[in-house]
């Protein structure tokens, strides 16, 4: 089971307990934040993408964020590719909402997208449709094995600017 492998990866640091399951969906960015009650960009998503020699790539990014292709082919210097469902259990062992870098099935080299650094604490998946645990950014890069932090996404720079101007045009 997915989520055991996820716990079992978590033991290293006595951090299994922290896993978080809820009774609800966590299934998407907005089930997630709802169930926890964190806004949708605190969601940290895992994207599976086609990398080279067959062997997958996974890029954990913010929860408003979106893939720039120019981003990602400068970076990657290959086309963003996403993974199939079926892809995705076979490279991750995890199911799609489920998705994340920890207890994979296959050494996969783990991305974090800069998104995610202007938030305290973020919310991954722990490898089920209804599990997250609570990280810094500074943990996620430890228990992710992440290579590195990379620029590859769109759509979220300003969010605070404009979800402050919303509340006050309220």
């Amino acid at each position: 089971m997915s989520l055991e492998s996820v716990k079992n990866h978590f033991k290293k640091w006595n951090r299994e307990n922290d896993i978080m399951e809820f009774a609800s969906s966590s299934a998407t960015v907005q089930e997630a934040a709802d169930t926890i009650g964190v806004q949708p960009a605190q969601i940290a998503k895992t994207l599976s993408f086609r990398g080279k020699e067959d062997k997958a790539i996974l890029v954990v990014t913010a929860g408003d964020a979106k893939i720039d292709n120019k981003k990602f082919r400068k970076t990657f210097e290959f086309k963003a590719r996403m993974l199939s469902a079926d892809e995705v259990v076979e490279q991750t062992g995890h199911p799609v909402g489920g998705v994340c870098p920890f207890g994979l099935a296959n050494d996969l080299d783990v991305y974090l997208d800069i998104s995610l650094k202007r938030f305290e604490e973020v919310y991954p998946a722990c490898g089920s449709t209804n599990s997250a645990i609570k990280l810094t950014c500074d943990e996620l890069e430890e228990y992710s094995y992440a290579k590195q932090w990379v620029d590859v996404c769109k759509g979220w720079e300003g969010a605070e600017e404009k979800e402050k101007a919303d509340k006050v045009e309220v």
